[in-house]
């Protein structure tokens, strides 16, 4: 997925420049990072809603739609996809693949002790 995922932002990247008249991502550019975090608000509000509904099919284009929004929000805020999956993986190596961050760990950052604990307790 993560090649997917990179050749979707080269062309975020690449459509950034175009004519908002002709190009969604362009426009989307133009309209500033207001504009952009509200469009991925709403795709992930559509996928969450269609998920509780059981529309597996729109589950499925809703999340298409989130991660172009998703793709946008990076480009314009100076995030490359690998950055995000170097997180992921750090966050597998200190917590398992299913985890998320606690936000107290966030925080305050990694602590290799800790670290060590937590993978071997869980």
């Amino acid at each position: 997925m993560d090649d997917s995922l990179q050749r979707l932002f080269n062309a975020v990247l690449a459509a950034r420049a175009r004519d908002p008249a002709a190009s969604r991502t362009a426009k989307l550019f133009q309209g500033g990072i207001e504009k952009i975090a509200r469009k991925v608000a709403e795709e992930a509000v559509e996928v969450g809603i269609d998920a509780v509904l059981m529309r597996r099919q729109r589950v499925i284009l809703e999340s298409a739609d989130l991660l172009y929004n998703l793709s946008v929000l990076w480009a314009a805020s100076g995030v490359t996809p690998d950055e995000v999956l170097r997180e992921m993986d750090r966050r597998e190596t200190l917590y398992g693949i299913a985890e998320k961050l606690p936000k107290s760990a966030r925080k305050a950052g990694p602590k290799k002790a800790g670290a060590r604990t937590l993978r071997a307790a869980g």
